[in-house]
């Protein structure tokens, strides 16, 4: 049996100031100089921060995983999410994976490098090591992640980063006059 859990760097196991903290970590993010960011403009300011790309990795998960994974290498970040998930839901599973990546978390130790080429051969042994390293419960990491996602959430738009929807074409009357709702510019007369 793998026993995961996620434990802060150099932090103590107390919740104490853990609002004040996640707050600090979002605010030093900068991000009310930026207006009108979407997913993909905050994944750009959070990898510039860790100074490595970040990027969305939508996927059909398997039944009884967990709704998102964040994976970090030494080169890149990969938010994996489920992609069948309401988009609002998608949304939050998002920010709370660039939560943990803002908290800087990382994992206990759950199976040993030589362990871990034999198991997973292909795989590097630490990042291994990041993405199974890991609880998810109550948790404080699991608690500043989600906190850090929701104040995130306040500087995104609702969207998710898909950029292109299909209309079918009996409802596309419907959708341009809702469009036009939204951008009164737009309105023809």
């Amino acid at each position: 049996m793998i026993v995961v859990r996620w434990r802060k760097r150099n932090q103590p196991n107390s919740t104490a100031g853990l609002h004040l903290r996640c707050e600090e970590l979002v605010q030093d993010l900068a991000l009310d100089q930026h207006s009108g960011l979407n997913i993909d403009d905050l994944c750009a300011v959070v990898g510039e921060r860790r100074g490595r790309a970040v990027r969305l990795v939508p996927m059909r998960l398997p039944a009884g995983s967990p709704d998102g994974l964040w994976i970090s290498t030494s080169s890149e970040e990969f938010i994996v999410f489920e992609e069948r998930l309401a988009p609002i839901h998608g949304r939050q599973v998002i920010l709370h994976e660039l939560g943990h990546a803002v908290c800087d978390h990382h994992a206990t130790e759950v199976m040993a490098p030589d362990a871990s080429r034999l198991l997973l051969p292909s795989l590097d042994p630490e990042m291994v090591r990041r993405t199974l390293g890991r609880e998810h419960s109550h948790t404080d990491a699991e608690i500043e992640a989600e906190y850090v996602g929701s104040l995130l959430s306040s500087y995104v738009n609702s969207w998710m980063p898909q950029r292109e929807w299909h209309v079918p074409p009996e409802l596309r009357e419907l959708a341009k006059r809702l469009s036009a709702l939204e951008h009164p510019s737009s309105r023809e007369p």
